[in-house]
């Protein structure tokens, strides 16, 4: 098998509209067409793959690894890598809207973030597509 592209990362939430925000506000990611499907949610569209926001009535863990306690290094924690155009600009944005940040520990241009629900997101400095 040869996997050729990246489609969808699926993500649980607890609160859609509080995730909503984050993902579409906060961020400014355009909001995608959804399935009907017979559960709540929302799919958000980055480049030519998805976020996908799945609401969830189990309690969500604020995943921490073996080690390391609450100074752990977030990138050590599964999470969702992004590209952005100005980091620099989303850092700003981010703590104007009340989120705390973790700059990479390997010192290249990243920092990482918390969704409401402790999901944790990557944003990379990366420059945008050439047509």
């Amino acid at each position: 098998m040869t996997a050729y592209r990246h489609l969808h990362t699926a993500l649980w939430v607890s609160d859609l509209a509080r995730a909503e925000h984050f993902y579409g506000t906060v961020l400014g990611l355009p909001k995608a067409e959804r399935f009907p499907f017979d559960f709540p949610g929302a799919w958000y569209q980055v480049g030519s793959s998805q976020i996908h926001l799945i609401v969830t009535e189990e309690p969500l863990g604020q995943g921490q690894p073996a080690s390391g306690g609450s100074k752990a290094k977030w990138g050590r924690l599964p999470h969702v890598a992004l590209g952005v155009e100005d980091l620099e600009a989303v850092k700003a944005r981010l703590l104007q809207a009340g989120y705390e940040v973790q700059p990479s520990a390997s010192g290249r241009a990243a920092l990482f973030v918390r969704d409401p629900d402790g999901n944790v997101i990557e944003l990379s400095s990366l420059s945008p597509p050439q047509p």
